[in-house]
């Protein structure tokens, strides 16, 4: 089978969905198709092979430009083509800032609009490149808002079209109110096109059916996938090592996400006020992505709750590599990721689990699957502080012991190689549809 995964570039930053694409497109590979992982916008940025396309389709730059400047979309291809360079994307995402998303509301319609919108040099070029170069058997957008080149493609190719959902409505949700409506009754044409869907949680097929009007039966579930060769790593690496030097001091209480108000940073943060004073062996530890746009709001938070638990509330950056990353949250006994958002994949538990850590997490969302799924790991029910709280103490006690079987588990139900077989089962039942 050949595969096109058409993925959208995090501008220079990890993604988890990006991330999540490469790992899909690994698997299959590795399972004897014929996968090409196309990137749109920018490059991906993944902390492990990365096996994406050395070219950049729908390039960000153009992009923004034919939306920002009247006229742009009319230059010749020899006049704008060169910033499409993945070179080129990458130094202008360096040099950029982090866009709020709340004010991308006129880009997200004109993209959704396809060749009727602004970008249309860039979506016949997108379909130019599948229909003349790769000629797939099958298309797999990793998003619901690469949609709007669907009209398009339509027309020109004959093999069925697929859509992943991953979290969509976290963008659309940011969006200015102006601008939702519109949006969203755009996207909800341009999904009449898709032959099916797939998410990685019951929770995201019920809550997408519903948010974007469409049958269930049109939506099929497959299961997250992650690289586990470091399960297999003998006694005494870096990664256990820390593991071990951890669980005989500190009980560290650790966060690995994206640095945000919707992921919940704060949420522990506010919490840790109360838990820390009670339990004088532990700490916490908290780690992920910083945005630009949110440097000075977290800043402001950590300085607070670092006032009222001094040298006991850390800042640990952003690792830079998958080695760098095991190696930080294996130094935790716990992982707390206490999001606002109702995740749909939830990739930081299973890396946790990889390396022994289980984790405490909002009773929405795909936690309870992934929980249910592990055997371990326990939930809360959000809204109250006190419920976290207490779901802290609860967890520092039950979880004083490193629980066993965690990294077996992940292995057997998420490793790629496991996973690859029910992605490709998917894909081949879309065919004979």
């Amino acid at each position: 089978m050949k595969i096109a995964i058409i993925t959208a570039g995090g501008a220079g930053m990890f993604c988890g969905s990006c991330m999540q694409d490469n790992t899909a497109a690994r698997a299959l590979r590795h399972a004897g198709d014929d996968v090409i992982l196309v990137p749109t916008y920018t490059p991906i940025r993944v902390d492990e092979e990365n096996v994406s396309a050395n070219r950049v389709l729908l390039g960000g730059v153009n992009v923004f430009l034919d939306t920002a400047l009247p006229g742009w979309n009319r230059l010749p291809a020899w006049m704008t083509g060169w910033l499409n360079h993945p070179t080129m994307v990458r130094w202008f995402c360096r040099l950029g800032s982090d866009p709020d998303p709340a004010k991308l509301g006129r880009l997200t319609l004109d993209m959704l609009k396809g060749t009727a919108g602004p970008q249309q040099h860039e979506m016949r070029e997108l379909v130019n490149y599948l229909c003349g170069e790769l000629r797939p058997d099958v298309i797999l957008f990793s998003n619901s808002l690469l949609s709007g080149v669907l009209s398009e493609l339509r027309a020109r190719f004959s093999g069925k079209i697929l859509c992943l959902l991953q979290g969509d409505d976290i963008f659309l949700e940011a969006l200015d109110t102006r601008w939702k409506r519109p949006v969203l009754e755009q996207l909800r044409r341009n999904c009449m096109l898709v032959d099916s869907f797939l998410t990685h949680s019951a929770y995201y097929r019920d809550f997408m059916a519903d948010y974007l009007d469409l049958p269930k039966d049109r939506i099929r579930q497959v299961p997250l996938s992650i690289d586990t060769s470091h399960c297999d790593d003998p006694p005494g690496t870096a990664e256990t090592r820390c593991r071990s030097e951890s669980v005989q001091g500190t009980f560290r209480i650790g966060y690995f996400a994206r640095i945000c108000p919707e992921k919940g940073v704060q949420n522990l943060l506010e919490a840790a006020g109360t838990v820390l004073p009670e339990l004088p062996r532990a700490d916490i530890g908290i780690a992920g992505y910083l945005p630009p746009r949110h440097r000075r709001w977290f800043q402001r938070r950590l300085k607070q709750a670092q006032a009222v638990a001094p040298h006991r509330i850390h800042w640990l950056g952003s690792p830079g590599s998958r080695t760098e990353k095991l190696r930080l949250i294996s130094r935790f006994n716990l992982l707390c990721v206490p999001t606002e958002y109702h995740e749909p994949k939830g990739i930081y538990v299973l890396e946790a689990a990889s390396v022994g850590v289980p984790a405490l997490l909002p009773r929405h969302g795909v936690f309870p699957e992934l929980v249910e799924r592990l055997g371990h790991g326990m939930l809360y029910d959000p809204g109250k502080k006190d419920n976290l709280v207490a779901g802290l103490r609860h967890a520092t006690e039950k979880y004083a012991t490193i629980p066993s079987g965690l990294p077996g588990q992940v292995r057997e139900h998420f490793d790629m190689h496991a996973t690859a077989p029910h992605l490709r089962r998917a894909l081949a039942e879309c065919l004979t549809e």
